[in-house]
């Protein structure tokens, strides 16, 4: 209860006190006045009323009377007036024993403006904070249990293969030196893909937890995404797509980590070849908004459905739960790309129609920046 709140109890404590004793005294002095002057002769039903009346004042003394007659009615009203404030506490009590025992959904009911009423307001937001905490941790419990699924799966498949094959050549299972390398191939790619997995893994985990320190550098943004193209044109050019920047200012500079944020402009690459090249193209696009720097990666392949955009960028995820590994990727790279984005106090969003699916990161623009 803050301080204002005690201030405000004592007071209501005090105006109760002066009304008891004013409202005592006064109706006290009316009645000890008529039941001195009641007449059992007129009034003959009220004759023990005067009997009780003058063995009382015999008993205790007719100046003490008065006295012991307004303590008694000023303890009445006293009563009365926190009878109501006693009733709620009483409920409260008893609401708080149902939240005591885990229901969390209970709340408990906020009356007037009293010191009660305060404490009630208060302990509904801490039975809703716990409420979030505790679902906060049942959900962070299953997303570690289903990333341990999705580990040991992932991780498995490979190297069920690479052991597979590598059995079979220890077993001089082969009909010439052609199936040899065959088999030495197919373990080489598992082994390649149980690396690049494994990398993923220690990437999302450093990026999750902060432990990757980023070098941070004044950079250009247009010069970085330039640099990216030409680096992957011949990866485009394989998957049969071309690349394009469209930047109105030669210069969009941001304070970053250089290898970090061409990491995640390379994921997005990478998956706007690997889900989009239907479309023929990848086109990116650099601009100022809102002093932010907004970067777009676009593609016009297949689009995400609707119900899986809130989830894309989840460890693990995959839009197409068909999707053999040779075409699903480690469904990790959009978890890493999101992370290294928030690392650089930026965000990430995907937009997807029939026409396009958007990628766009946002990160602030230096402020010595014109």
């Amino acid at each position: 209860m803050t301080s204002n709140g005690t201030g405000r109890m004592i007071w209501r404590l005090i105006w109760q006190m002066l009304a008891s004793l004013v409202l005592s005294a006064v109706l006290g002095y009316v009645l000890l006045a008529a039941l001195r002057d009641l007449s059992w002769r007129f009034y003959p039903n009220t004759r023990w009323i005067r009997i009780g009346y003058n063995a009382a004042e015999a008993m205790f003394g007719a100046s003490a009377l008065p006295i012991i007659f307004g303590f008694l009615l000023f303890m009445a009203f006293m009563v009365l007036f926190q009878l109501r404030q006693m009733i709620y506490l009483g409920r409260l009590r008893a609401d708080l024993g149902r939240i005591a025992e885990g229901n969390f959904d209970e709340t408990l009911p906020v009356r007037g403006q009293s010191e009660l009423s305060e404490l009630a307001e208060q302990t509904n937001r801490l039975v809703e904070k716990l409420k979030l905490s505790l679902d906060e941790e049942r959900r962070m419990e299953q997303t570690k249990n289903e990333l341990i699924t999705n580990v040991s799966h992932d991780l498995r498949t490979p190297l069920t293969s690479i052991l597979g094959y590598l059995g079979l050549i220890d077993q001089d299972r082969y009909r010439d030196e052609v199936e040899l390398r065959h088999y030495v191939a197919i373990a080489y790619e598992k082994a390649q893909r149980l690396h690049l997995l494994t990398s993923d893994l220690f990437e999302l985990t450093r990026t999750r937890s902060g432990a990757a320190a980023l070098k941070m550098t004044r950079l250009n943004l247009v010069e970085l995404l330039g640099q990216l193209l030409v680096h992957h044109r011949l990866t485009l050019a394989d998957a049969g797509m071309k690349g394009d920047l469209r930047a109105p200012e030669p210069e969009l500079p941001v304070s970053g980590d250089p290898i970090k944020l061409a990491r995640v402009f390379e994921n997005l690459l990478a998956n706007a070849v690997q889900y989009g090249r239907e479309g023929k193209r990848v086109d990116f696009a650099a601009y100022r908004e809102d002093g932010e720097a907004v970067v777009e990666v676009v593609n016009y392949g297949e689009p995400i459905p609707t119900t899986d955009l809130p989830y894309i960028f989840d460890r693990f995820y995959r839009v197409d739960k068909s999707r053999t590994e040779h075409a699903g990727g480690s469904g990790l790279g959009l978890a890493i790309v999101k992370g290294l984005v928030e690392q650089h106090k930026g965000r990430i969003e995907a937009f997807s129609d029939a026409e396009r699916t958007v990628f766009q990161v946002r990160l602030p623009v230096l402020k010595e920046a014109k």
